[in-house]
């Protein structure tokens, strides 16, 4: 019988860590596991690709309550019952590891699975800690959490030096990067096509940069970089900006405007068709200021772009600096545009994507991720491992 997997996160809305966690769900199945998701939040964009390879998703639908005219009533109540419905879960489906995702699903699922004597249990940190600093709180539940993990992940070596230093013990602390679907960028639309819909030259020089309209993701470094770039960037060029907007789009597109760059930055939103997307590019750009370790930056070194990435979390652990790209320091817009002119005119540019995606095929590919959560998980499930309660 196909061992029984439950996995915890917040929401099945498109991001880095619902998408990492869809696609090893998925790839978990077919080798014969039997995952299952409860999620904080159900329904999400990514709901339908868990229905599809049928795996079954629990959680409480926000929509009843969205009518209460009391938020913070609800709020409480929707804890509760989240508290209440997940430990069910634990106690009807009795799986045989159960896996957290992002802080608020570990504080949550795992003091659930405490009282409900769930094990073996398995914890995976995303992101720097840099949260912390505001919440202490829930940084004193996670040192207390960390205690009672079988085994917690990070998915770069910052990620993994900072829960070596909350005091993760050494033999429970695993290393496993993001895996990237090869596959998916294989087959991509016409590039004239794409650029004609986008209404782009077919001469342009096309930047690209897909993140979330997140203050961290640095956006402003961004368009004060390709303003101080731009008199030197051949004619014509377009930057095309893809994610979903958390409510500082309007201020970005004011400050694109009073740049003078306003014309030639693309505002595109969440899209779906990101593969394609990054065929009609030049060059892959993230200039976050903090980072676990990206998915954009896998995905564009896929579609063979060079990718130019700012030095936080796992980015330099992806891109080597002048060989598939270039990397530089955070919150530094007039060393971005220099980086930005140099891969403008960089006849190399061509072979410096294609040994990056020769370098995700060899180290993040999503099957050598799959492959090392299964030897996590067959590692943990050992009875000496850990012991389960009577």
């Amino acid at each position: 019988m196909a061992r029984r997997l439950l996995y915890v996160i917040g929401s099945l809305e498109v991001g880095g860590a619902e998408q990492h966690l869809v696609q090893v769900a998925c790839q978990l199945k077919e080798r014969g596991w039997n995952p299952e998701l409860y999620a904080f939040t159900t329904g999400g964009p990514l709901s339908s690709r868990l229905q599809e390879a049928k795996i079954p998703v629990f959680g409480l639908s926000p929509a009843w309550m969205n009518s209460f005219p009391c938020k913070r009533l609800v709020a409480r109540f929707r804890l509760v019952a989240t508290f209440a419905f997940l430990a069910w879960i634990m106690l009807v489906r009795r799986p045989a590891l159960v896996h957290f995702f992002l802080p608020g699903a570990y504080i949550v699922g795992g003091i659930v699975s405490l009282f409900t004597f769930t094990r073996p249990r398995v914890m995976s940190r995303r992101s720097r800690n840099f949260y912390q600093r505001k919440h202490p709180y829930m940084t004193k539940l996670e040192l207390f959490l960390h205690g009672h993990m079988d085994a917690v992940c990070g998915n770069s070596l910052a990620v993994v030096n900072d829960l070596k230093l909350e005091g993760v013990e050494a033999n429970k602390l695993h290393l496993i990067y993001n895996g990237i679907d090869l596959k998916r960028f294989l087959q991509h639309a016409a590039l004239n096509s794409l650029r004609q819909k986008l209404e782009i030259d077919e001469n342009a020089l096309v930047f690209i940069c897909i993140a979330n309209l997140i203050p961290y993701k640095g956006h402003r470094d961004l368009l004060d970089a390709l303003a101080e770039a731009r008199p030197l960037l051949p004619q014509p060029w377009v930057c095309l900006c893809v994610g979903r907007d958390d409510g500082i789009g309007a201020d970005l597109r004011a400050l694109a405007a009073e740049l003078g760059i306003g014309d030639n930055v693309r505002w595109l939103g969440g899209r779906s068709d990101i593969p394609d997307l990054l065929s009609c590019a030049d060059v892959g750009i993230l200039c976050s200021h903090e980072e676990g370790f990206s998915n954009a930056v896998l995905e564009g070194m896929a579609a063979k772009l060079p990718m130019i990435v700012t030095d936080v979390g796992g980015n330099a652990e992806a891109v080597l600096d002048r060989i598939t790209g270039r990397v530089v320091p955070p919150r530094q817009p007039a060393q971005l545009a220099q980086a930005i002119l140099e891969m403008a005119s960089d006849p190399t540019r061509g072979e410096m994507g294609k040994l990056g995606r020769e370098r995700v095929s060899e180290n993040f590919s999503l099957t050598s991720c799959v492959t090392q959560y299964e030897a996590l998980y067959d590692q943990t499930l050992r009875p000496s491992s850990f012991e389960r309660p009577s």
